[in-house]
């Protein structure tokens, strides 16, 4: 039986500036757990299996069975038993009912909280983050030391579950059938050991007759083109330049890789290196094979110059300009012929020294987690390219069970966590609630976690290898990962700022002030002087055009680092409540970054009064942090006509039977687009409600408030959770990604804002 295991680390390749506080990894005991609780588990992965099935329109994430049943039982002194409470057709939401439903909610949430304090879960859903570290699992021989049959049987069964009813996989796990899903994933199959005509009712057949319809494996994205090569089914002459000499450029020069998006910089230097090298695998009879079955000709017939700009019409989010290909087209013809001959190549092998030099820093000063899954596997081929018996694979390889997550749908590769993140949000809604008697060590837990997480020093000699300081921020996951992410820094902060002001046998020893001044730090940092927004991981590069060199296909926006509305609202709340308790530090400046802020958030409302969220679905989700950001700096609904605007749109979609639901098109399509039928999502209702309550509905009109709370008390289930439903975060605009979290924490806020607000003299319990 599976197990989650918290906190914990161990051997010579792994090291922890924490005591690897949030780490979480799945492991296999075949001796654990009671007939009864293997049976539970093999019910929720056959129930799943069983819905999944019966409607692949409506194919939904896991619920994050597994975890949330294992923390339930170490938990398991806290009492999920109280009956749930029904509201009828024809009755009202009583402050009793909701105090109920809240309780159950608040239980819930407590008790499936890890032991070090955060809150654990899958943070997954493309398609494509597996793959890659299949490949160089393989290539290395890995694939049987840490990967074990279970780890592999679990692989198995979570790709062939997300496959669509036409053969292919989506970029995402509700999303229709592309290219690089669908390619990637019947390689990963082979790897794993599936032939070739295995699977369920012809599940391989169907994949590779999805593959070949749609034009073959040549026309997969980018990406995907170096995948392929370097397993060694696709040639690097078929892939556009990726130069590794751009990294000797001066770094003044305005188009010099250290002005990327730390996403894209981290992505492509890994790439520069392996084109660089021109590496790939050992060609084995079962890459030979993989060869055959997804092209559309034979192997050696392939024109691989025009395949260079093949891209399945499925994948293409991002058309490339004239300029770009312009670009490739000059490097494929002139400089990579030179580049590959003397005297030159000793230009190239200056450049691949040198971004081993930076991979190497970005490898240890994220205890060789990297920023993420993609920079993960490939650093780790890049490292076995240079040298199979380094030291840093092996550093590398143990630091792969922390992206491995399993579920009731199977095992995958994740982002890397959201622990910080969940954290953060779970805290600020138990805490909603006021519920002190329910409280139990559980803030003292959390409190506890996120003061651990805090980055404490920044990377060594971080200015020479185009990074920033770090020193007071937060990241996404835990503290050994090491990248700034601004709102997990600000919903941080806030989080420590309430805490500090109750009493400790409740939260615990309040955090030092001088943390909270480098958390202040950081922040004021990220703000762009032009816009008065603020960035995710590092400060604004005011070079929109360059956008226009976006090489992927897949993503927008990934050339540069810019601004974002949630990661906006969240900071101004933060730096309000910190001069709010902490006047003189820095207060003019904050006043300032305050003001130029609600700016850049005024200008950025759109004609329906909406807010594009970046992060989550999509305009309720950025509504709902903007309208926070508002409130929070003194405008309401009554003085502000920008928050009277975001109000009225949320009251505008509010469905029929009173709840919220956005489709998940909203974000490629930059449109508002309601879910199909106009049904609801809980945790998008919850959002809603909140931007709502915030902004003072509950005191002008409650009607829209009781409706929707009706909705959230009636769908919770008998243990105080909610049911799983869409989907319901995203990045760079066409890639949706899963936080099995939000849909305990986000009705349990709502509920708690809501009964506080509606009724705000009745007795607090």
């Amino acid at each position: 039986m599976w197990k989650l295991k918290v906190a914990e680390g161990h051997g010579p390749y792994l090291f922890s500036t924490n005591n690897y506080a949030g780490r979480q990894i799945w492991e296999f005991d075949p001796d654990a757990g009671t007939p009864e609780e293997r049976a539970a588990v093999e019910e929720a992965r056959a129930e799943y299996k069983k819905k999944f099935k019966e409607d692949r329109a409506r194919a939904l994430p896991c619920a994050d069975l597994l975890m949330r049943a294992q923390m339930k039982k170490e938990n398991k002194h806290i009492d999920l038993s109280i009956p749930p409470v029904r509201v009828g057709e024809k009755e009202e939401v009583t402050y009793e009912k909701a105090t109920t439903a809240l309780r159950k909610a608040v239980r819930l949430n407590t008790a499936i909280q890890t032991r070090d304090g955060h809150w654990a879960a899958e943070n997954a859903g493309p398609m494509f983050f597996t793959p890659p570290l299949l490949i160089i699992l393989h290539i290395s021989g890995a694939i049987n030391t840490i990967i074990t049959p279970e780890h592999k049987k679990e692989m198995i069964r979570y790709i062939y579950l997300h496959q669509n009813d036409d053969g292919g996989w989506g970029f995402y796990i509700e999303g229709h059938s592309t290219m690089i899903g669908s390619a990637l994933s019947y390689i990963a199959l082979r790897l794993l050991g599936q032939g070739p005509d295995d699977g369920e009712n012809g599940a391989m057949a169907k994949a590779r007759k999805w593959i070949l319809d749609n034009g073959g494996a040549t026309g997969i994205p980018s990406w995907g083109k170096t995948y392929l090569s370097v397993l060694g089914v696709y040639e690097w002459a078929g892939c556009n330049p990726l130069s590794p000499e751009f990294w000797l450029f001066p770094s003044i020069l305005p188009y010099h890789p250290a002005k990327m998006w730390c996403y894209c910089r981290t992505t492509y230097m890994p790439m520069s290196y392996l084109y660089g090298r021109k590496y790939h695998g050992p060609i084995t009879d079962l890459v030979k094979s993989i060869r055959t079955e997804i092209h559309t000709k034979p192997y050696d017939e392939i024109d691989w110059n025009k395949a260079r700009h093949d891209c399945c019409k499925e994948d293409l989010y991002y058309r490339h300009s004239f300029v770009q290909d312009l670009l490739w087209d000059t490097l494929h013809y002139l400089c990579e012929p030179i580049m590959s001959r003397w005297p030159f190549n000793k230009i190239r092998d200056r450049a691949i020294r040198k971004t081993i030099k930076y991979m190497r820093h970005g490898a240890e000063s994220s205890r060789y987690i990297t920023i993420g899954c993609v920079e993960k596997s490939l650093q780790m081929m890049c490292w076995w390219a240079e040298e199979p018996n380094c030291d840093e694979f092996k550093h590398h390889l143990a630091r792969v069970p922390d992206y491995l997550w399993l579920a009731e749908d199977g095992l995958k590769m994740q982002s890397f966590g959201s622990q910080i993140w969940d954290t953060t949000l779970a805290t600020q809604a138990i805490i909603a609630s006021n519920m002190v008697d329910e409280y139990g060590d559980s803030l003292k837990k959390a409190h506890f976690y996120i003061k651990e997480s805090q980055i404490k020093e920044n990377p060594v000699d971080y200015e020479n290898m185009y990074r920033q300081f770090t020193k007071g921020a937060w990241t996404f996951s835990d503290q050994d990962q090491g990248w700034v992410v601004s709102d997990c820094t600000a919903e941080s902060l806030k989080c420590l700022l309430v805490l500090s002001q109750m009493p400790p046998e409740i939260a615990g020893e309040k955090a030092d002030v001088e943390r909270l001044y480098e958390a202040v730090n950081v922040l004021l940092y990220l703000q762009s002087p032009e816009s008065g927004g603020f960035a995710i991981w590092e400060t604004p590069v005011p070079l929109p055009i360059l956008q226009m060199l976006n090489p992927s296909e897949l993503f927008a926006d990934i050339v540069v680092e810019t601004e974002h509305v949630e990661c906006t609202a969240s900071i101004i709340q933060a730096l309000l409540a910190f001069k709010r308790l902490h006047p003189g530090h820095r207060e003019k400046e904050i006043d300032v970054a305050v003001a130029k802020a609600i700016g850049f958030l005024e200008r950025r409302q759109w004609p329906n009064g909406s807010w594009y969220g970046y992060w989550g679905i999509c305009f309720i989700y950025g509504t709902f942090f903007v309208l926070g950001g508002l409130v929070s700096a003194g405008q309401t609904y009554n003085n502000s006509q920008t928050v009277r605007r975001g109000v009225e749109f949320l009251l505008s979609i509010q469905n029929q039977e009173g709840g919220w639901g956005e489709c998940l098109e909203s974000c490629p399509s930059m449109r508002y687009q309601p879910l199909e039928g106009n049904r609801t999502n809980l945790v998008q209702t919850s959002w809603a409600m909140l931007g709502l309550l915030q902004s003072g509905q509950a005191e002008r009109d409650p009607t829209p408030l009781h409706k929707a709370a009706k909705l959230l008390i009636n769908a919770q289930m008998d243990d105080g959770d909610f049911p799983q439903q869409e989907i319901t975060g995203v990045y760079m605009k066409n890639c949706m990604l899963h936080y099995a979290q939000y849909r305990n924490i986000f009705p349990m806020w709502a509920l708690g804002e809501y009964r506080k607000r509606v009724w705000p003299s009745a007795h607090k319990v």
